[in-house]
């Protein structure tokens, strides 16, 4: 299934789900109301059972040129619009999908991203990139901060130094240079990438347990930063109650007769021994992409 909006694209095929950045004319840069647009896209995958995982892409040359140059100009210049403000600050659960969503994210990096895009980017748990496509933080070049946790999630991926290099410099640097540094784990061709994130995606909506997927996603960033023993005790009360759930049985069934398994899909439960960080309640505004 396939509905659009003029600048974010939702499609489901293969139990994955591609949202694409719609806006090639300007490197897909985001709008406030197409920031809004994305997140509830997200959501939206994230709320479908039928999805197994989802990949992130931009339509065009780029995947995000970061926020758009003529509402930066405008703040410049007359300050933040309140509406704008309100937006951004009321809902402060929008980006953190690297930590509230339960399926997978694979970001098909298909060219550059800058800024916010780069921050989006950072939140994709596997990325695929364009080869010879060019990436820059940029906020520090243009009087800013490290926006939406950059400064919490960049260090953790590619360590202190190589993150304060790129935030402070706000340099451009190659996606050959992102994968020594750990910020890709695959480089490809521009024409090969989003094929090769979807195909990765599929495998992971057809192999893999959305119940284990989102419980890993969910002590992987949540584990970053816990003690070990910690999360030693919580995966520990964690594995027992996986010996309880059907997926144990279906994934060793499908092993044995050497088939693909029909896992059930991951329902969040009302309570769990787990004690990482909860998912933000929110409220979805999925006006646009229905």
């Amino acid at each position: 299934m396939t509905s659009d909006t003029p600048d974010v694209l939702y499609a489901v095929e293969d139990r994955v789900a591609t949202v694409t950045l719609n806006r090639p004319e300007v490197l897909n840069a985001l709008r406030v109301d197409t920031q809004e647009r994305f997140f509830a896209a997200m959501h939206r995958a994230d709320d479908d059972p039928e999805v197994r995982a989802v990949v992130v892409t931009g339509a065009g040359r780029g995947f995000c040129a970061g926020a758009d140059l003529g509402w930066l100009a405008g703040v410049g210049e007359h300050g933040l619009d309140q509406s704008d403000a309100g937006a951004m600050g009321a809902r402060p659960e929008l980006p953190d999908m690297a930590l509230d969503l339960s399926v997978p994210v694979i970001g098909a990096i298909n060219g550059p991203a800058a800024g916010l895009g780069f921050a989006i980017m950072l939140m994709n748990d596997v990325r695929f990139a364009a080869a010879g496509a060019k990436f820059t933080t940029t906020f520090a070049r243009l009087g800013l901060v490290a926006e939406y946790a950059t400064s919490w999630l960049l260090p953790r991926l590619i360590g202190v130094g190589h993150a304060l290099d790129l935030l402070l410099t706000g340099r451009t640097f190659t996606a050959e240079e992102g994968k020594e540094l750990g910020l890709f784990q695959h480089v490809l061709p521009a024409e090969e990438v989003l094929p090769a994130a979807q195909a990765y995606a599929r495998g992971l909506a057809q192999g893999s347990s959305p119940t284990s997927m989102a419980l890993i996603r969910r002590q992987v960033y949540g584990d970053l930063h816990r003690t070990r023993e910690d999360a030693m005790l919580d995966s520990v009360a964690m594995m027992l109650e996986s010996f309880g759930r059907p997926d144990l049985g279906e994934g060793v069934a499908a092993q044995a007769e050497k088939r693909l398994p029909d896992f059930p899909p991951y329902t969040p439960p009302g309570t769990t021994s787990y004690r990482g960080p909860s998912p933000h309640q929110r409220t979805d505004n999925t006006e646009g992409t229905q």
